[in-house]
């Protein structure tokens, strides 16, 4: 599944000498824009390097057919509905393919007979915490999540262990924290605050809307994760991993650095809906709050504690936040 984190482990594995083969939903248009440096690239779209499969989470059928054509050895399940926000609005089409998409993977790796041959990751997230029990979080701190999108998730981690525990399946969920790149989708805070930061350096915007500026997150880069998915597969036992940085930052700050690059600085005014970012050197307002971007229910602050990944993976985020 070609979403942010799919086009850099595409990248990642192809140059581990994988031959990679990915699941595209089919639509309209031709959705490939996150690896259509690697699909016009003559050097990686070959027949031994990469090939795309028309797919669905949510056709059994065609999951069936493409793991029995290929036997891959490794699966990477990263397709979902990820937006926490629209998980409100599309709460049972996210725990469709989510949660159950999940389930009908694992299910189809068992009916093809490949339980015993396949390596398979789960893309868990930190919004299974939600409204956290520990600070910071790890793989043994209870889950609370705050949303429909975090509880198609949990059913998906659930899932895994299961599938593992019953049918000695090498399954395991990487609950990996926020991670960013310039690929993420627009409708993010993050590349929304950059994108529009960036429109305002080009003189096309003058102000934009966030919601919740005093939610704190523990923020990587997405090169850096994908990295950690692929060493957990090459385990000799399958665990499950926290994947984070364990440095937290706010909306707030995550606005003021990006405002910094263009030499310009934030200064906040007032309070809740009616709160402000005036650029100190203009005097123009460039943010302004908007209640519809807050979320039915909250979660304030997610910290991730790595020390396992650390220890048993070798791994360590190399992109800091700022």
């Amino acid at each position: 599944m070609f979403i942010l984190d799919g086009s850099y482990l595409a990248e990642f594995l192809i140059d581990k000498g994988y031959m990679v083969h990915g699941i595209l939903r089919h639509s309209s248009s031709f959705n490939t824009g996150r690896i259509v440096h690697l699909y016009k690239n003559p050097c990686t779209h070959t027949p031994d390097k990469m090939r795309l499969h028309y797919g669905d989470l949510t056709d059994s059928t065609c999951l069936v057919k493409i793991i029995n054509e290929v036997k891959p050895t490794e699966i990477y399940n990263l397709g979902a509905q990820s937006h926490v926000k629209v998980s409100f609005d599309l709460a049972e089409y996210t725990a469709n393919v989510d949660g159950v998409g999940t389930l009908r993977l694992l299910d189809a790796i068992k009916t093809c007979g490949l339980a015993n041959s396949i390596k398979f990751y789960q893309a868990s997230t930190s919004e299974l915490y939600g409204k956290v029990q520990e600070i910071p979080q790890k793989e043994t701190t209870p889950f609370y999540p705050r949303s429909p999108y975090g509880a198609a998730k949990l059913y998906a981690y659930w899932i895994v262990v299961n599938f593992r525990e019953a049918y000695n399946m090498f399954a395991v969920n990487g609950i990996l924290f926020n991670h960013e790149s310039p690929r993420r989708g627009s409708n993010f805070v993050t590349r929304k605050i950059t994108r529009s930061v960036a429109k305002i350096h080009l003189g096309q915007l003058e102000t934009f809307y966030l919601g919740n500026l005093d939610s704190k997150r523990d923020w990587g880069h997405a090169r850096d994760y994908v990295e950690a998915m692929w060493l957990m597969l090459q385990q000799d036992v399958p665990e499950d991993f926290v994947i984070s940085t364990g440095e937290v930052h706010s909306v707030r700050e995550f606005v003021e650095e990006a405002f910094k690059h263009l030499g310009k600085t934030i200064v906040w005014e007032g309070k809740d809906e009616n709160e402000i970012g005036r650029c100190l050197e203009t005097g123009v307002i460039h943010v302004r709050v908007n209640p519809k971007y807050y979320r039915p229910t909250e979660v304030e602050y997610l910290q991730g504690d790595s020390s396992k990944a650390y220890k048993e993976l070798g791994w360590k985020p190399k992109v800091t936040f700022k």
